[in-house]
């Protein structure tokens, strides 16, 4: 089956949220959705999710699934925002329980923060599915770029989150925390099993070089061509190799602070304090 996929850019993170409907009902589900954060004043705003929520509405869709590919460290993600505005279910991959517990160390979170992914309404690991409406959605786990990332298989359509981006732009870093370039490397070429017709979906889009405009859907077969770090003719050690030493140079994401501390709650702030606000932390010379 194919599903009806609907794309919200968000340019200031370079982020791809999808709406994704059965074509036979209403139901529908949305992958990586957006909160919008101003990081000098601290405040969010939820004009992204909003556009995604008055979409939906405008169709008469109903959410079942809140999908996330993985933690962001770019973005945080609105689907609690989304969820009691629409319904439907948060879920992500098993392994967040790694990332809880690296990060929870990191921001020193404390016992209180749970570390067992019950954040989240579900939690998925290889080989599982789900449905919207009439239509499936299988689960494949690509670490590489974290731990816990997930591709979701719908119907004809990928949704690989950070794992892959446009075959002009290549692939993830893997330097943060439980990452790897071996893994991502293994990751893609379970991907790149899947029929060549697929249409992959990526997560973000930065735009490559010679490039005019943003784009964010491709296949399988141009992925296997044309993937700058993983297409045809590229081996495991070339790509290790080069990964490694592109992400040596990379800045940290300027929204990963906050993002971590939220995403790895399901998209809910941290507990307010006793002064009734919500504060996020900075770790010093750690990340």
């Amino acid at each position: 089956m194919q599903p009806e996929i609907t794309a919200f850019f968000d340019e200031d993170t370079f982020t791809v949220t999808y709406v994704v409907r059965d074509p036979q009902s209403n139901k529908c589900a949305v992958v990586d959705s957006v909160l919008d954060f101003d990081y000098a004043s601290g405040n969010t705003d939820t004009r992204s999710a909003d556009a995604v929520i008055a979409f939906i509405k405008d169709k008469g869709f109903e959410v079942q699934w809140l999908l996330e590919t993985h933690v962001h460290a770019d973005h945080l993600s609105a689907a609690p925002y989304i969820q009691r505005e629409l319904g439907g279910k948060i879920a992500i991959g098993e392994n967040i329980r790694i990332v809880q517990d690296t990060f929870g160390k990191v921001f020193n979170e404390g016992t209180e923060f749970q570390r067992d992914g019950s954040q989240f309404d579900a939690l998925f690991k290889e080989g599982d599915s789900f449905h919207i409406g009439q239509l499936r959605g299988d689960v494949l786990h690509t670490p590489g770029h974290t731990p816990a990332c997930l591709t979701y298989v719908i119907g004809d359509a990928a949704f690989v989150g950070d794992t892959l981006f446009m075959p002009d732009f290549g692939t993830a870093r893997c330097d943060f925390p439980g990452g790897s370039a071996e893994m991502l490397w293994n990751s893609v070429q379970k991907i790149l099993t899947l029929p060549d017709e697929t249409r992959i979906f990526v997560g973000h889009d930065y735009k490559a070089e010679g490039r005019d405009d943003y784009a964010w859907e491709t296949t399988v077969g141009a992925q296997k061509r044309l993937n700058k770090h993983v297409g045809e003719g590229k081996s495991k050690d070339d790509f290790v190799r080069a990964r490694n030493e592109r992400d040596a140079q990379l800045g940290m994401p300027r929204l990963i602070v906050p993002s971590l501390q939220v995403n790895m709650r399901a998209g809910q702030m941290p507990p307010a304090e006793d002064n009734g606000t919500v504060y996020l932390k900075v770790p010093v010379n750690t990340l």
